[in-house]
């Protein structure tokens, strides 16, 4: 029995290390630096039998069944109906169902996975996936290159379209809302993992979270729109991303770069960023970005920026934007300078730049050739531009520059009074925010 019993484990042994080794020595390409042979990146997932989910799907005919019968590169066109989930897609496909196929997962689990390269999903109706963030329960996951996702209409799933490690790939024309649930705890309606050179254009994400990109470079996010999440856009250690002609609305905070390098934001229009956190576009430890020709209107704060740009000698470079209407049109937190600042509107932002401290210098910042509604000067000369430098000095909004809490008192009649009659005669030297030596006299035509 010892000799059986050792000769047990001594097997038990080696079918591990067998397994183990098979399933590491599998190499793939486009794998992130670092991460040696790409191994599944998705956690388990559980397998649900058809009495655990909801009864409406009990009657449909399961997509899979479709998908086993193609062969690989053809094009599958599915009678309109609805069909059973969930659907895992292992060879090149294009599957277009005319806008008149709904696949549902009766609430359970994801909906459809691709595993494959150089496929197409078009005009499909994804549903009803489970509530679990532990295993991502969504409508679609990618995970694989050079595929085309469009037109689909993605709805009561937790996660939207999950890419992991998937490059190249094209999601354009979608339709994305999350289960009804508090935000906080909704899923990303598109979410970008350690994906490159992707192009995400013309989609609507509403009533979902976050679109997120983690450790995702050079993915270009066009003309989307995004309403009432979290975040429109989250960069997170994502570099050189491209995001240009997008419409963000009623989001907590419309573009955020949070440890990113390069990268640009062009016309783009982001309002109503209201709350506690609200922010039209927010930096963190960034470098390097273009914020170029955006209409940054109606938000608690316009731009927030807190130790960015972070490399040493380099920029982030404001050109042609509008920021109006703000609670506080720019802010700057641990403010270290590098931030150009050129031909900007700003108009009837209650503030129109504050520092979360002293500024320490006007020169940190270059600020050149913007126009100021507040502006107190004649252009004599009829240059289009003031005769002499546009300073914003701080008196009584020291007190809450320096004293977040006292924010609260803002705008008050008391310290309305408290800051005219600084003005009308200071006793404290005010803090200089800045100065900017040719401010624009009339202000310049857009095309929003």
């Amino acid at each position: 029995m010892r000799v059986l019993s050792r000769l047990a484990r001594l097997g038990l042994a080696t079918a591990f290390l067998v397994a183990f080794t098979h399933g590491n020595s599998e190499q793939q390409s486009d794998v992130p630096p670092g991460m040696g042979a790409r191994a599944n990146v998705d956690r388990p997932k559980p397998v649900f039998m058809l009495h655990e989910r909801d009864a409406r799907i009990h009657g449909l005919k399961p997509f899979q069944e479709l998908v086993d019968r193609a062969a690989p590169g053809s094009v599958l066109k599915p009678p309109p109906g609805k069909y059973a989930g969930p659907v895992v897609i292992d060879k090149p496909l294009t599957i277009d169902g005319g806008g008149q196929v709904s696949i549902d997962a009766g609430d359970r689990g994801t909906v459809m996975v691709l595993n494959a390269s150089n496929s197409v999903l078009r005009g499909l109706r994804l549903t009803g996936s489970g509530d679990s963030h532990d295993t991502d329960d969504s409508c679609l996951d990618v995970r694989g290159n050079d595929n085309r996702i469009e037109e689909l209409q993605i709805d009561n799933c937790l996660f939207g379209i999950d890419l992991k490690q998937s490059n190249r790939n094209s999601v354009l024309r979608n339709r994305v809302s999350s289960k009804d649930r508090e935000l906080g705890v909704r899923g990303d309606g598109l979410r970008l993992w350690y994906s490159h050179d992707n192009l995400i254009e013309a989609n609507e994400v509403i009533d979902s979270r976050d679109m997120v990109a983690w450790y995702s470079h050079r993915n270009t996010f066009r003309n989307n729109i995004g309403k009432r999440s979290r975040y429109s856009i989250h960069f997170m250690f994502a570099n050189d991303n491209i995001v240009d002609g997008n419409r963000f609305y009623d989001n907590a905070v419309g573009v955020y770069f949070m440890y990113t390098e390069g990268g640009a934001a062009r016309n783009n229009v982001i309002s109503h960023a209201t709350g506690a956190a609200g922010m039209g576009i927010g930096f963190k430890e960034s470098s390097g970005t273009v914020v170029e020709n955006n209409e940054i209107i109606y938000c608690a704060i316009g731009v927030g920026s807190d130790l960015s740009p972070f490399q040493p000698d380099s920029t982030i470079e404001f050109k042609g934007n509008r920021f109006a209407y703000n609670g506080i049109g720019i802010q700057f937190n641990s403010e270290t300078g590098g931030n150009n600042l050129t031909d900007n509107v700003f108009e009837g932002n209650l503030t129109q730049v504050s520092y979360g401290g002293r500024s320490g210098s006007p020169r940190n910042n270059t600020w050149r050739g913007n126009y100021w509604d507040d502006y107190q000067g004649f252009d004599r000369n009829a240059d289009g531009y003031g005769d002499h430098p546009h300073e914003l000095l701080a008196y009584a909004d020291q007190i809450w520059m320096d004293m977040p809490m006292a924010r609260f008192f803002r705008n008050s009649p008391v310290m309305e009074l408290l800051d005219f009659l600084e003005r009308l005669a200071p006793f404290s030297s005010p803090d200089v925010i800045l100065r900017d030596e040719q401010p624009r006299f009339l202000k310049p035509r857009r095309e929003a």
